[in-house]
């Protein structure tokens, strides 16, 4: 039997994975005619080929996929996106800094369970051998790229909100 808590803990990382994806395509939809829908795509393929890797690793582990946190984070996301959508408008300003600050969290939020498996690894011998957790840390690092995106979109929202004021 796999451990509780270890179970617990990746089927909420893979449920996060199921709204970031999620929040990316509506994104990539918003931004089809722009430069930053393939930023979108991308950071989407990204995301959805270490979801794969999470969830081989849950295989080999014999951890069974959580259909209510699969659930709950797809409903997470659709509540998170009417709330987007009431803020502002598809491609509004604000929308895009908020969903970027969203993506910016998760991307923290996976680098930190690629980097708890790395130490839980030295003591969990059912955690070794089944992934490069450093490289999947650095990966997660990298998409961090968001940050770079980010302070232009706070630019936008915070001068176009000036100017309606």
């Amino acid at each position: 039997m796999a451990n509780k808590y270890l179970a617990t803990y990746l089927n909420d990382h893979l449920a996060g994975s199921v709204a970031a994806i999620e929040l990316l395509e509506h994104l990539e939809a918003a931004y089809a005619d722009v430069e930053i829908a393939r930023f979108f795509a991308e950071l989407q393929g990204n995301i959805a080929a270490e979801r794969r890797e999470l969830h081989g690793l849950m295989d080999r582990l014999q951890i069974a996929e959580s259909r209510p946190r699969k659930v709950s984070a797809w409903l997470t996301e659709k509540f998170t996106e009417l709330k987007l959508r009431l803020d502002d408008s598809a491609r509004g300003p604000l929308r895009l800094l908020e969903s970027l600050e969203v993506l910016g969290l998760g991307i923290h939020g996976k680098f930190a369970l690629w980097l708890a498996l790395y130490a839980a690894a030295d003591v969990s011998p059912e955690l070794q051998d089944h992934l490069d957790y450093e490289r999947m840390a650095q990966r997660a690092e990298e998409q961090r790229c968001v940050e770079v995106v980010r302070p232009e979109a706070a630019k936008a929202a915070f001068a176009a909100a000036r100017e309606f004021s």
